[in-house]
């Protein structure tokens, strides 16, 4: 279960537990911080970590018993070296570039990887991976695509076994393929957004030829996790004419009356969210007013409203449109919404 950047602004040390109570075998983390962080809140399961860590980390992961990819011969050396330095043993994952383009080794150099970090004695092989570039699209090529990654990954794999080497956990699938690939899906998958509540992808638009695969499936679903809730701290007139905000970018078009919410974009509430999104307060959409700053922003209750001071507003979640409509909003994606979702915000769990 990934619970990088900070289990996706959700809070990675309440989703980790919640994660492991759930039946998650292991968690997922990008930054050595993120991982020692889990550790020092009592996590006990498997961490891998997905991003390379610089040679400076490796003390710390050894002391924190952290899991890393290894994309290459120089990287397994050095941690190996340290590892027996310090007489402990590395769990290690094997990670294959199959086409993403990132970290990983070639598919061609999988075994010759394999055989090195097998010879190594600070080293364990506890896994082998890939990342999918494109398996959240249902779109003809990107099937084939994601297909074609899979086949290379397979392929690697069995080289591998056939070098006699045991793998450990193979494991492939992200969000789009946990839900559009289910050959993907081998010892373990690691779905991110799609744990949050955001389907990357829907099966019904994967084209005929590729439905018979998930016959035998129901469709899977997904309920948002978060809200971003806020509290309305004052209410006051504005005069026909009158502006809001900086750069008087919004002005009245009749006297109405503005409603102040404490959340800005340090916040994570996006700044261009500005003229185009509507808070919910008492089950009703009101649209913001003027540009959203650092730490307010405003609303437009019109004449007659049903508001008091102190209601709660919701931003997004819940009764009011979820981070993938925001996100649709100011054009990007629900990963960004709720990432960004600022330190200061109390994350309350229900």
């Amino acid at each position: 279960m990934p619970v990088k950047a900070d289990a996706y602004g959700h809070g990675a040390l309440k989703i980790a537990k919640a994660g492991i109570e759930a039946g998650a075998h292991c968690l997922g983390a990008a930054a050595v911080s993120e991982g020692t962080e889990l550790r020092q809140g009592g996590i006990k399961a498997p961490i891998l970590l997905f991003s390379q860590p610089a040679p400076d980390d490796i003390p710390q992961i050894i002391k924190a018993d952290l899991s890393p990819f290894v994309s290459d011969a120089e990287f397994a050396s050095i941690l190996n070296e340290q590892a027996k330095a310090q007489n402990s043993k590395i769990s290690v994952h094997l990670k294959i570039d199959t086409g993403m383009g990132r970290i990983g080794c070639p598919a061609n150099e999988s075994l010759s990887l394999a055989r090195f970090i097998a010879s190594c004695p600070g080293l364990e092989l506890a896994g082998v991976a890939t990342h999918f570039a494109v398996s959240d699209s249902a779109d003809s090529e990107n099937v084939k695509y994601t297909m074609t990654q899979l086949s290379r990954f397979k392929k690697a794999v069995e080289a591998i076994k056939a070098g006699g080497i045991n793998p450990g956990i193979v494991h492939a699938a992200n969000s789009g393929a946990v839900i559009l690939h289910p050959e993907s899906w081998l010892d373990m998958v690691r779905p991110g957004i799609f744990l949050y509540g955001y389907k990357t992808a829907e099966e019904k638009d994967l084209p005929p030829m590729y439905q018979k695969k998930l016959s035998k499936y129901e469709p899977l679903k997904a309920s948002p996790v978060m809200e971003l809730r806020t509290t309305v701290t004052l209410i006051k007139k504005i005069k026909k004419g009158g502006s809001v905000s900086y750069g008087r970018t919004w002005t009245a078009a009749q006297d109405t009356n503005i409603a102040i919410l404490p959340a800005g974009y340090a916040d994570g509430f996006p700044r261009l969210a500005g003229g185009k999104w509507k808070v919910s307060i008492n089950g009703k959409l009101y649209p913001l007013a003027g540009r959203i700053t650092m730490d307010q922003c405003a609303v437009d209750l019109g004449q007659k409203f049903d508001v008091k001071r102190w209601d709660e507003a919701v931003i997004f979640g819940g009764i009011a449109p979820n981070a993938a409509a925001l996100a649709k909003t100011v054009k990007t994606i629900p990963y960004e919404i709720t990432c960004n979702i600022g330190k200061r915000v109390p994350r309350v769990y229900t």
